[in-house]
């Protein structure tokens, strides 16, 4: 399956035109990586968003006192690494494989160039990211709470 054709099954992408969907696949670079392989540092610039298309990965936050909290795991045709390079903020988490994983890459300056050229894409993603980040916050409340209880 080309980038175009897995662009077209990813839910932050899947209401896109054909043109703008085209325009993105152009810009995405693939890159693998092994079990163990950390995609993302917490704390790095976000330098890009992975858009995983085989493999699993884990999203793992360490809070200021060092204590490690695995928040999720994504799989094919989800999307990490997208609120770093809307905001330009730094990682918020380290995201590291739990097997070997193929991702396409699509960098920031490309993906903000795209979004500059074509602001009404922002119209189509913005509902997928604020669902995302209301089901990370949620998750992140979650663990909080279960961690009190211990």
């Amino acid at each position: 399956m080309n980038a175009y054709e897995f662009l077209q099954e990813v839910p932050l992408f899947s209401r896109l035109s054909h043109k703008h969907l085209n325009g993105l696949a152009k810009a995405c670079t693939q890159r693998t990586y092994k079990e163990g392989d950390i995609l993302v540092h917490q704390g790095n610039p976000g330098v890009g968003l992975f858009i995983i298309t085989s493999g699993r990965v884990k999203i793992v936050k360490t809070s200021e006192e060092g204590e490690r909290f695995e928040i999720a795991e994504h799989g094919p045709s989800e999307v990490i690494g997208e609120l770093s390079v809307l905001d330009g903020a730094a990682r918020t988490a380290d995201v590291v494989a739990v097997e070997d994983t193929t991702c396409l890459v699509l960098a920031s300056w490309a993906f903000n160039s795209f979004m500059q050229s074509h602001p009404e894409v922002a119209l189509e993603i913005l509902p997928v990211i604020v669902k995302r980040f209301r089901e990370t916050n949620e998750a992140l409340m979650s663990q909080h709470a279960q961690h009190q209880r211990s």
